[in-house]
């Protein structure tokens, strides 16, 4: 009988670590190839890990909660269906309560880089790079009281502690560094937290991993970036007519559903060729504009839990609306289904949001960092409008739908938000409706 590892597979190429968030099989249990043995989550995305082989699961190397790097082994199976007892075998039940019993052998942990003599905590590589940036030293960053699992710094701890540290008068509780009084006599007083009275009848719901995740990046985008939103609305009845006309045959050519994003994406993606300041992003510094070459197209996506996940789109502007097509179903169905790799969701320089799926004829969307825009398509309904004619003006029903553009205003003024919002909009009046598939 021969053993066989299963290692924590590469998740991209900027994911060096994952959680272990979930076991779906236990030791003892018979896995059929491509079966799925557990659920990890990165910073990036949650994804599932299938078995590259079929056998039975043996050992287990790491509790649910534990982090570990990519390329570590984190189980043993082997290809008998007989059973096999490991000395080092480390049931999954309740994995949380018995990592604190004495009986149970110590599990490999993943090789971290060395810390403070007098910090043994684990540090993520994106709150090491935050620290970094902001110049926090080792003694510093080992002084942050840590809200994550064993006590781990998260982003949030750290952007916490970088508000406080730069008022005097919210915290006392961590050393400044000298260099930062004169800052500290300029920056404005964050707003304190408000103290929530829980009353009879309330139910307390604890938020799951990606709802503060996307509820810190939130948050610190609004910190970083002075929103400014503009909207216009657009008659886009050639188009509607021109997708109603060529959908099922679409659909019977290429096995694909045209849908309206593929062709919001086009257009935006021709609008961002138009204006490419509008596809940058600022260094951290906050001095440096950096101008993107590709044009990536990020699309928000609802999931079934109602989370936001914002899967991504590498060259739209190098696409055809067949191309898109395909790629806008892929990522839509794999996001639903919890399918998408990091690499994915990653990269993005421009975001459309499609608040119309809701029935909303509008939004003020939050930009996505460390990127410089963000558009919201809302409904299209029909709607009275004056057509300007060769015979005089007339009133028509028309399918109007309001465009809305969030952006920095660091860097983007109203006369390129508003001039590419139009840009958007123009592509869409004027869409072809003699267009060939």
């Amino acid at each position: 009988m021969a053993l066989q590892d299963l290692i924590m597979p590469k998740m991209g190429e900027s994911v060096a670590e994952a959680t272990i968030i979930k076991w779906t099989k236990a030791v003892g249990d018979s896995i059929k190839q491509d079966e799925t043995v557990l659920e990890i989550a990165t910073d990036k995305v949650d994804s599932e890990i299938p078995s590259p082989f079929e056998g039975v699961l043996q050992e287990v190397l790491f509790k649910e909660g534990e982090v570990v790097q990519v390329g570590s082994v984190i189980a043993r199976i082997s290809n008998s269906q007989t059973a096999y007892t490991s000395p080092k075998m480390v049931s999954t039940e309740p994995v949380l309560a018995a990592a604190s019993k004495a009986s149970t052998p110590e599990t490999p942990k993943p090789v971290v880089a060395a810390q403070a003599s007098n910090d043994s905590r684990f540090y993520s590589p994106l709150v090491k790079s935050i620290a970094k940036s902001e110049q926090i030293t080792s003694e510093e960053l080992a002084q942050i009281p840590g809200t994550g699992h064993e006590g781990r710094v998260t982003k949030a701890d750290l952007i916490q502690y970088l508000s406080e540290r730069l008022n005097p008068d919210t915290s006392q509780k961590l050393p400044k560094k000298p260099s930062q009084a004169l800052t500290e006599t300029i920056t404005p007083v964050s707003p304190k937290k408000q103290e929530v009275t829980v009353q009879m009848g309330d139910e307390i719901i604890e938020m799951d991993r990606m709802r503060k995740l996307i509820a810190d990046h939130m948050v610190m985008s609004k910190q970083v970036s002075p929103h400014v939103t503009s909207f216009v609305e657009a008659d886009v009845t050639a188009l509607v007519k021109w997708r109603e006309k060529n959908k099922s045959h679409f659909e019977k050519s290429y096995g694909e559903k045209l849908t309206f994003t593929p062709l919001f994406i086009e257009s935006v993606a021709r609008a961002i060729r138009d204006f490419p300041m509008i596809n940058v992003s600022v260094d951290p510094g906050g001095t440096k504009i950096i101008k993107r070459k590709s044009v990536n197209i990020g699309m928000a996506a609802a999931l079934p839990s109602g989370n936001l996940i914002v899967p991504v789109i590498k060259q739209a502007d190098e696409k055809n609306l067949l191309g898109l097509a395909k790629s806008v179903n892929d990522l839509a169905q794999r996001a639903r289904a919890a399918k998408l790799q990091p690499d994915e969701i990653q990269g993005g320089t421009f975001t459309l949001t499609n608040v119309g799926n809701f029935g909303n004829v509008m939004g003020t969307p939050i930009i996505n960092q460390p990127q410089v825009a963000i558009l919201a398509t809302g409904t299209i309904k029909k709607k009275p409008a004056v057509l300007e004619t060769e015979q005089g003006d007339v009133i028509a029903i028309r399918h109007m739908m309001f465009l809305s553009l969030s952006y920095d205003h660091r860097v983007v003024d109203g006369s390129l938000g508003g001039t590419f919002l139009r840009r958007v909009a123009d592509y869409l009046e004027q869409w072809d409706i003699n267009r060939s598939v």
